[in-house]
């Protein structure tokens, strides 16, 4: 049995990047640029002035000067003529400067009157004018590929003109949910019953991370069930079962999957909650059974699952921030396995703050609702006071 750390080193190792796609650009929103992307050409494409203000040679104005004011250049035009000695031209923000003037004064550095421009500040070649190929030169890598696209790098692609945008193509993770007990949301419930939340908990956390969810349903507890359910989901990139892989009678998942030629990695993890955790792989694709309790099924997906999906859709940070964090409380703890406990974080004095979000038991629910990150207490770890500083993930 693996412990915590071998395990997702393996499904690390094991998953490997999607292919590309192009899309337009904002559906590229969130997605992981899959190739480099060079300036087709300097930016700013021309020199041009940085300020609403006056062009002009700036040997040709010391402080408390005045010159005569020969044109108007607005943002979106230009000018072919130079500017002559003696004189300025009014500039407004983004216009090319025009030839000849080698510097900017801002309009609140000047004062106009009778077709004269009062110079209040001293003037040096250069002041407010953005070079051409100052920011960025033709040729230069501005995105390298595995780049996370946010707002920035959305404003830097349509700089460019570039509309349709080379990303990693989104995963697609076909979820399963499976036993006899499990009624789809909206079903009448029986005695015996209860409602199959793991499906849309799981498809509402594959979108979350950037995926593609594609839901199976249930299978019932019998093999010919869940053989054609777990076939159809292999046609997917990744695929996700939710109970059945624990000692029962009824627990046939690991047996179907073998037939099915799936490779099975480890079937159990050293970890709690979430021991009943299986994965492995048939072509290439992963496999993932979690526990059907809905917060284990949950916590192994943020751990194990979700830094796999992230991978293969090309990103290069696929964890959480970890954090030490201070215990406001102790918690209680066997030795023998690593813990993830559930934890309300608060931050105080730049330290994190962290104590429990409430009864850690898996039937409790509630308690995912109230967490902000999850507390990694190493296996060797028994109780531990208030004070004492444990490693956490952020979720939130």
């Amino acid at each position: 049995m693996p412990t915590f750390e071998e395990a997702r080193k393996i499904i690390l190792d094991s998953v490997v990047t999607l292919g590309m796609e192009k899309v337009e650009i904002l559906s590229a929103v969130g997605r992981v640029l899959a190739e480099d992307v060079a300036a087709p050409w300097d930016m700013p494409l021309w020199d041009n002035t940085a300020m609403d203000g006056y062009a002009l040679w700036a040997a040709d104005c010391p402080e408390g000067g005045s010159l005569k004011v020969a044109g108007f250049l607005p943002a979106g035009d230009h000018m072919t003529d130079e500017v002559e000695r003696g004189t300025a031209v009014k500039i407004m923000t983004g216009a090319p400067i025009p030839p000849g003037a080698d510097a900017v004064v801002p309009y609140e550095e000047t004062e106009e009157q009778d077709g004269q421009v009062f110079i209040k500040t001293a003037v040096k070649p250069g002041d407010h004018i953005r070079f051409k190929g100052e920011d960025v030169k033709t040729g230069e890598t501005v995105l390298p590929a595995g780049t996370r696209l946010r707002p920035s790098e959305i404003s830097m692609l349509a700089s460019f003109g570039k509309l349709f945008i080379p990303v990693h193509r989104k995963v697609h993770v076909a979820i399963l949910s499976t036993g006899d007990e499990l009624v789809d949301p909206g079903e009448a419930l029986t005695p015996g019953k209860i409602i199959n939340s793991n499906s849309l908990a799981l498809a509402a956390a594959v979108v979350q991370a950037g995926g593609i969810p594609v839901m199976l349903g249930i299978a019932r507890d019998n093999r010919e069930s869940l053989r054609e359910k777990l076939a159809e989901g292999l046609r997917a990139d990744v695929l996700i079962t939710s109970a059945g892989v624990s000692a029962g009678d009824c627990d046939y998942v690991r047996d179907v999957l073998a037939e099915l030629m799936v490779s099975q990695a480890f079937w159990k993890i050293d970890i709690k909650p979430g021991r009943p955790t299986a994965f492995g792989l048939r072509d290439g694709k992963p496999v993932f059974s979690l526990p059907g309790n809905p917060v284990s099924s949950l916590l192994t997906f943020e751990e194990f699952v979700r830094p796999a999906l992230l991978k293969m859709m090309g990103h290069r940070r696929v964890l959480r921030p970890m954090v030490k964090a201070t215990l406001k409380e102790g918690l209680r703890k066997k030795p023998g396995r690593v813990n993830f406990i559930r934890v309300a974080v608060e931050q105080e004095n730049g330290d994190f703050l962290v104590q429990s979000a409430g009864k850690q038991d898996t039937g409790f629910l509630k308690t995912l609702l109230l967490a902000d990150g999850i507390a990694v207490i190493p296996a060797e770890r028994g109780d531990l006071n208030a004070g004492e500083r444990v490693n956490v993930h952020l979720i939130d």
